[in-house]
């Protein structure tokens, strides 16, 4: 048996679109194992997902394709707390979780960095698949040969993160419908030095620089207004000199503070106003996916 486990991961931190991404201790694991009695059983999701169109399987026989090797009968079991449609990374743990998987059972022949081209071409763009790979904060992008470059930040031991995740789901096709198809070039000029400021305070632990930082343009202004309650959310954590973001494309978002204290305060803060969301206290994972033969 072959056992994975991979982090959620929070895109964007706020002025990052489509190119940062930060891996949490919030895991999906999956078990591959020989199935004698079918060529693919899963367990462990919804009833419309145990085909062969599951991300996971699919992951699984990228990796069998890549390296030649015919896709043997499995039997996939999968355990999540990662939310689907809730801008966690629910679709690249999936992915991620395929194709190191499949690396494992054929005796780990592909690195990370080949792991991470093939998540990309799944996924689209490789925000997600990268943190989820690799751990930590991740700046990623397809180069103009078409391959992912990733520079890993280090993140600060004194930043404190709260994921608020509300019961009720966004698309990404819905929150990417609402952007705008044209930027202006102060608007760029804004997005580009506010980006750098975001990952030197992020490495630092500066969270005035950080609040200062994550003062987005490109997708938070319009994709806020899907999010019922945010500018409610988004007072609270004013209130406690926090900061926050819209998780990937929502509708989870991410606190920020320095404080142990603030951070139970703004638990149960939110906690007591909006009883039937999650809001769970979460740490940064710096290893990313892990496998291991039982």
């Amino acid at each position: 048996m072959i056992k994975v486990t991979v982090p959620a991961t929070s895109a964007n931190l706020s002025v990052g679109f489509d190119c940062i991404g930060l891996a949490v201790d919030m895991q999906s694991k999956f078990t591959f194992e020989h199935n004698s009695n079918a060529d693919l059983t899963i367990s462990g999701c919804p009833s419309e997902f145990q085909n062969e169109d599951n991300l996971v399987y699919q992951g699984f026989k990228a990796v069998c394709n890549a390296i030649d090797q015919p896709v043997p009968k499995l039997s996939i079991q999968i355990h999540t707390n990662v939310p689907v449609s809730r801008g966690l990374g629910s679709s690249a743990a999936c992915i991620v979780g395929g194709l190191v998987g499949a690396n494992q059972w054929f005796d780990l022949p592909l690195n990370d960095q080949e792991l991470l081209e093939i998540a990309t071409k799944m996924e689209g763009h490789p925000d997600n698949v990268a943190p989820a790979i690799f751990g930590g904060l991740c700046m990623a992008f397809v180069d103009s040969n078409q391959q992912v470059q990733v520079v890993k930040y280090p993140v600060n031991k004194a930043l404190q993160f709260v994921a608020i995740i509300p019961n009720f789901k966004i698309s990404t096709a819905a929150a990417r419908s609402v952007l705008p198809s044209q930027m202006s070039y102060p608007d760029v000029t804004h997005q580009v030095s506010h980006s750098l400021l975001m990952t030197h305070a992020v490495e630092t632990g500066n969270l005035s620089q950080l609040k200062e930082a994550m003062n987005d343009r490109m997708h938070e202004p319009y994709r806020a207004k899907l999010i019922h309650h945010f500018d409610q959310i988004k007072a609270i954590c004013n209130q406690f000199n926090s900061v926050l973001y819209i998780s990937g494309s929502g509708s989870t978002m991410m606190a920020v503070t320095d404080q142990p204290t603030i951070k139970a305060q703004l638990v149960a803060q939110i906690k007591a106003a909006f009883p039937e969301w999650q809001v769970v206290p979460i740490m940064v994972d710096n290893h990313g996916a892990k496998s291991e033969v039982l």
